[in-house]
């Protein structure tokens, strides 16, 4: 039994053994490590020595904390390790060419999990890489990315392949560990190879928003002109185009409202004034028949003023309440309707 003149001292432990200590109690307590961000001779060695400690009084374990705390208060800035962790840190902040040229001068390879790098990309881009890969590389991909994720991956691939990557997961049993890991880094590394676009929109958009701003005559001369050059272009060019005449597919009636307050009173009436005819006229009474009766009656009376309006007058007033329409949709106040392929 312990005397009143004996003291209680902590064990004297190294580095390493006070780092297992600090896992084991992180853990215990119920907080997430992202441990396996670390490299992974640590992760090994950390392993092997939380395997070795055995017990560990309480005056030990407090004497660490505390020690853990003060290293922890004593911080005041800490900065990533290594370029890798440079670079994550600072994605998104500098050039994507500047990004990768550092990369890949200092032939630095992207830490962390490569999976959740993957599962960050949308549909499409991983229907790219599963229709670039062999079918089983396809399996594994499929099986490591979220189910509502995997599901719209298939809706994206062909028919065909979609069935044969499907049944290539039932073989994916046996597919070890490693395996999965290597295919990860694979499958990242073609990220960090694919060459880097001037451009943030695809060509598609970037032709549709062109031609949204074009006069009628000019939109369906180029559409026309594309038809013969290349007519999956011209299809996609088609998706992104939106012009008064869609107003009534694309634009919900109870968002009629919120694009009136938008829109300038003055390019409102040039608009519907214009809009005498074939689809530019159904979108005049779409517009009227979603506001207030009050409101609507004012705009017929403002329209009938206004009169004859000459087609480019009338053109640009269309453009500029597009113009508007597409504010909204960029700051979140409406969701333009997504027309399905027939």
């Amino acid at each position: 039994m312990m005397t009143e003149t004996e003291v209680r001292v902590p064990r004297s432990l190294t580095a390493r053994e006070k780092a297992a200590i600090v896992v084991r109690l992180v853990i215990s307590e119920g907080a997430d490590i992202p441990l396996e961000d670390l490299p992974e001779d640590l992760q090994e060695k950390l392993t092997q020595q939380m395997g070795q400690m055995g017990l560990v009084d309480r005056i030990t374990l407090d004497a660490v904390a505390a020690e853990f705390a003060d290293a922890l208060e004593g911080i005041g800035l800490a900065f990533p390790h290594g370029l890798a962790g440079a670079l994550s840190a600072m994605d998104g902040k500098i050039a994507p060419t500047t990004a990768a040229r550092l990369r890949k001068e200092a032939g630095v390879r992207q830490i962390g999990n490569p999976w959740q790098r993957l599962r960050d990309l949308d549909a499409m881009e991983l229907a790219e890489i599963a229709q670039a890969e062999s079918t089983e590389v396809a399996a594994v991909l499929l099986s490591k990315i979220e189910t509502a994720k995997a599901a719209e991956l298939l809706s994206k691939l062909p028919g065909p392949l979609a069935r044969k990557i499907t049944f290539a997961v039932s073989q994916t049993g046996s597919v070890t560990p490693e395996a999965v890991e290597r295919i990860g880094w694979s499958l990242a590394k073609q990220l960090d190879d694919k060459p880097i676009s001037a451009f943030e929109d695809g060509p598609d958009k970037r032709v549709g928003a062109i031609l949204n701003q074009s006069t009628a005559a000019t939109r369906e001369d180029v559409l026309e002109a594309l038809d013969q050059e290349d007519a999956v272009f011209a299809t996609s060019v088609r998706k992104e185009i939106f012009t008064f005449a869609h107003i009534p597919r694309r634009l919900s009636p109870r968002d009629v409202p919120a694009v009136i307050r938008q829109v300038d009173q003055a390019d409102l009436v040039t608009a519907m004034a214009a809009a005498t005819e074939g689809a530019d006229a159904d979108s005049k009474e779409f517009l009227l028949a979603n506001m207030s009766t009050r409101m609507a009656d004012n705009l017929r009376d403002e329209i009938t003023e206004a009169g004859s309006i000459k087609q480019a007058d009338g053109e640009d007033a269309m453009n500029r309440c597009i113009t508007a329409i597409r504010q909204l949709e960029t700051d979140g106040i409406l969701d333009l309707i997504i027309e399905e392929e027939d």
